[in-house]
């Protein structure tokens, strides 16, 4: 009986083990089992373990729906938007009627902003109507949609049709909030918040967003409240603490934030986030000694910490401790080949060396593959506005922008691409977002007031600037931009005074003393410009922005043997100095050293192969060396770099006229030069000569007129080319005496001029 009984029960155990191993092996049991743990994970948040699980699940079951969608919600937590996108149309493909998922996918593309993507957007939100008509999630994505279409009224309206269908939904009250800040409708949207918070709105912590907003109107007291009410309900919370720093710095509290951040480091010994944080917070406030100490710290205590490490790397590119970089980061890569985050860093560290091909090539790819990645579009566009193509830099800057709203150096860089493209509604626009982020600097305000002096709103310019003192009086912003606004009102000896105050607070900026300079200049006093600029130097004699500086100067008085000795050691200095290149290179045509200035040009064009400025000043250094063939090409590169260019425009046109080539190509460069150009008599007398190789000589009459006049209006001295052509249009035109009257103001102005063989012949032939 008893060897029976011990059968029966090792035949039972045998079974149930069976039993558990084919369930275990059963597909739709394993992928559950990994789909629930991905759960558990989720709501603990713990979403990179959560990503591993569901990651699994998908992989069990390629088709398996939920999995999919509960992985793109994984993904949103952890700002992945590229697979999280991906893993919302494979949900929408294999559960068409997943409308969550439809309205998801809609915000998803909203958020990205691009054309093609709002097209996409509409898509789904078209079906959503159909659909869902009477969906609270379908309204939010309308509304969404119509307000990233800059229609305000109408996403206001689509959003308060969602909280009437959803009253009890904290998270549409948060984003009708958003709507009525945007809309300016302050009071309407605090009331919002408050509703949201009522309602415990999940996804954003809608406290956080209220204190936001109350930073934002400089309710600072309010706004810690908000933030210290969150910290106390959720100890363990690093997004509050972040704010609250945010609020801080927005006072001008300083000591209170570092203070505060090494306390958060103390209680979060086992958080990367919050053991992070001063660190990032010494990054973020440009203290990069304070940043390296501590991530360097850092990186001793947590070795294995990606995050720090790749941290780390990234500071000792800013500190220009390259060898250090590129040592820990190809280390990295070793182990992880096809880190988006890596490759950037090395493309970082090559832009650096000043390899800025192999930098753009290395970017490129990595915005390919991670098109969600701010800091290498921000580092792509920097290669970029290095070789030249200052265009596509700032739209790789406008992406790390929209991508990462508080990344503050791209917003700098559209300020300063605006202030070249002379678009001040643009730099507006850029500076009022500074200031949004960094209340308590000074750059913000000097932009925005720059941008309202260009368009003379020059008592709210003159607020910002002092403003810009008042928030950082140890700044030269705000100094600096007071001068520019006295400058333009023409009261120089105050901006004179501005000027100095700016360099007494930073004597090593470039950008003050060239203000400085320009009081001199327009007062054309040039020699106290020198005088100015000497005397900066000896104080700074390693500053090789002054030493391109004098040369500029120098160059302007056509003392083109002292300007190359100044522009030679300001390359010496900064071999990356494009303008001292190209400033060097016109130094030298002018002193007539032909040779030398193409040796400039073509050492400038290895560091810097599409920077269009170095093939003009090359087709001018070829044109004095009279090889007109290759003057040609060199300007028909420009325009292939920069369409349009006028004076490459204008000097293309000449150089085919005058070699009887193409005439109408010549006339349309030509038209396109004086478009942009008007005020330039030798571009009216290119045009006036495209016309008469045309035979159209009653308007090539009129543009050779045109040019003289412009000559006299500019105080010009009188050009004998001018007079030559004018005299050749109107004897084509058959008026012989005003054709003769000219061909002899040519020969008065300059007895020698080198078509003076053929002045006498036409007038030979007109007497007789």
């Amino acid at each position: 009986m008893k060897c029976s009984s011990l059968l029966r029960l090792a035949l039972v155990i045998a079974a149930i083990a069976m039993f558990l191993t084919a369930c275990s092996r059963d597909p739709n049991v394993r992928k559950q089992k990994y789909f629930e743990s991905g759960q558990r994970y989720y709501d603990k948040g713990k979403y990179r373990e959560a990503v591993i699980q569901f990651r699994n699940a998908v992989d069990v079951d390629q088709t398996f729906g939920a999995a999919h969608y509960q992985l793109a919600q994984t993904y949103s937590k952890l700002q992945d938007w590229s697979h999280a996108y991906y893993e919302l149309s494979r949900t929408v493909d294999l559960q068409p009627d997943n409308f969550k998922a439809h309205a998801d996918l809609a915000n998803l593309l909203i958020a990205s902003g691009g054309t093609d993507e709002l097209k996409q957007a509409q898509e789904h939100t078209d079906l959503l109507l159909e659909k869902q008509p009477n969906s609270a999630d379908t309204h939010i994505a309308v509304a969404n949609l119509l307000n990233k279409q800059h229609k305000t009224d109408q996403a206001l309206a689509e959003m308060k049709k969602a909280v009437s269908l959803g009253p009890d939904r904290g998270d549409a009250y948060l984003d009708l909030a958003i709507l009525q800040s945007e809309a300016n409708q302050l009071d309407a949207a605090e009331a919002s918040y408050k509703k949201a918070i009522e309602l415990n709105a999940p996804g954003a912590n809608p406290h956080l967003a209220l204190a936001a907003f109350y930073q934002y109107r400089q309710r600072y007291a309010e706004a810690e409240q908000e933030i210290k009410q969150v910290i106390k309900s959720d100890p363990k919370d690093t997004d509050s603490r972040a704010a609250l720093v945010k609020v801080y710095l927005s006072e001008g509290k300083r000591d209170e934030a570092e203070s505060f951040l090494k306390q958060v480091k103390q209680q979060f010994p086992d958080n990367s986030v919050g053991y992070r944080m001063l660190g990032d917070y010494y990054f973020r406030i440009a203290d990069l000694d304070k940043a390296v100490s501590e991530y360097e710290s850092l990186y001793k205590d947590h070795p294995r910490d990606l995050q720090v490490e790749k941290n780390y790397i990234e500071l000792l590119i800013r500190k220009n401790r390259l060898d250090e970089a590129n040592r820990l980061n190809e280390a990295l890569l070793k182990s992880r080949p096809k880190d988006d985050e890596c490759l950037a860093y090395r493309g970082e560290i090559q832009l650096q060396q000043g390899k800025v091909r192999e930098a753009s090539q290395t970017l490129q790819s990595v915005v390919t593959s991670s098109p969600g990645m701010a800091l290498a579009h921000y580092e792509l566009g920097l290669a970029l506005a290095q070789s030249g193509d200052a265009d596509r830099a700032s739209n790789e800057w406008r992406e790390a922008a929209r991508l990462n709203p508080e990344l503050i150096e791209a917003y700098i860089l559209l300020s300063r691409y605006s202030m070249q493209k002379n678009d001040m509604p643009g730099l507006e626009r850029a500076a009022t977002k500074i200031i949004s982020l960094q209340p308590a600097a000074p750059d913000g305000y000097a932009y925005r007031s720059l941008s309202l002096m260009a368009r003379k709103q020059f008592s709210a310019a003159e607020q910002d600037a002092r403003k810009a003192i008042q928030v950082a009086p140890q700044s030269s912003a705000g100094y600096m931009q007071m001068g520019n606004l006295r400058k333009v009102e023409a009261q120089y000896n105050d901006a004179e005074s501005w000027y100095k105050q700016a360099l007494s607070h930073d004597p090593n900026s470039a950008d003050v003393l060239s203000g400085l300079l320009s009081v001199y200049l327009i007062q054309k006093q040039p020699d106290k410009a020198i005088a100015t600029l000497n005397q900066q130097i000896a104080l700074q004699p390693n500053n090789a922005s002054f030493h391109g500086l004098l040369g500029t100067v120098l160059l302007g008085k056509k003392d083109y043997a002292g300007a190359q000795v100044a522009l030679k050691k300001a390359v010496e200095l900064n071999k990356k100095d494009v303008d001292a290149y190209l400033n060097l290179g016109r130094a030298q045509l002018g002193a007539g050293t032909v040779d030398d200035a193409l040796a400039t040009c073509n050492n400038g064009l290895r560091n810097n192969p599409n920077d269009y400025r170095f093939y003009m000043l090359l087709g001018s250094v070829y044109e004095k060396k009279n090889n007109l063939e290759e003057a040609q090409k060199a300007y028909q590169k420009t325009l292939d770099l920069k369409p349009d260019d006028p004076m490459a425009s204008n000097n293309l046109a000449y150089l085919l006229l005058q070699t009887n080539r193409n005439p109408d190509l010549a006339l349309h460069l030509a038209q396109t030069a004086r478009r942009t150009m008007p005020e330039l008599p030798n571009v009216a007398d290119t045009l006036g000569w495209a016309f008469y190789q045309k035979g159209v000589y009653e308007s090539a009459i009129n543009m050779f007129q045109e040019a003289i006049n412009l000559s006299e209006k500019h105080k010009q001295p009188e050009n004998p080319t001018y007079h030559y052509h004018l005299g050749l249009a109107y004897e084509h035109a058959s008026k012989p005496a005003l054709a003769r009257q000219h061909f002899e103001r040519v020969l008065k102005i300059n007895p020698n001029y080198s078509d003076a063989a053929d002045v006498k012949k036409q007038l030979a032939q007109l007497k007789s």
